[in-house]
């Protein structure tokens, strides 16, 4: 599927666009993707700033969505586990900027040779516009090739 046409679809995904989140940029390649969310009415908490179950739903599934459009219909990829560390009030507009190197493809391909689960962990920072971390999430993936081999 072309990243433009990803990018609508997962705009008009309702968890998405309920909170706000909107997915600006897909490369290509599926290589990056950049996520970014206002501060609205709807989606800050009781203080006033960003809720924090919106801010991780900014990071939730993108490293597993990547991994299945670069890796192809050969691989099996999961969300496995996450945590975040909120480290500031998110009180304006907010972005995640996410990426997949060489390095990390090669890592995935080299460790699930012969049917081998890998389980990577992945992190990505929140910040906001002027570049603050507002909060670092990590996500662990599983990862397997289909045919064991």
């Amino acid at each position: 599927m072309k990243s433009a046409l990803y990018k609508m679809l997962i705009n008009l995904y309702p968890p998405y666009w309920g909170t706000g989140i909107r997915v600006a940029r897909i490369s290509p390649d599926y290589r990056e993707i950049l996520v970014q969310m206002k501060l609205r009415f709807y989606n800050r908490n009781y203080v006033g700033t960003h809720f924090g179950g919106s801010l991780y739903a900014m990071i939730d599934p993108f490293y597993m969505l990547m991994l299945l459009q670069v890796l192809g219909s050969d691989y099996i990829v999961w969300d496995k586990s996450a945590i975040i560390e909120f480290k500031r009030p998110g009180r304006g507009a907010v972005s995640a900027h996410f990426f997949l190197t060489d390095q990390m493809i090669s890592d995935v391909h080299a460790n699930t040779r012969e049917g081998a689960k890998y389980l990577p962990e992945y992190s990505v920072d929140i910040t906001d516009t002027d570049g603050g971390l507002v909060a670092r999430g990590y996500k662990r993936l599983y990862i397997r090739k289909k045919d064991g081999g």
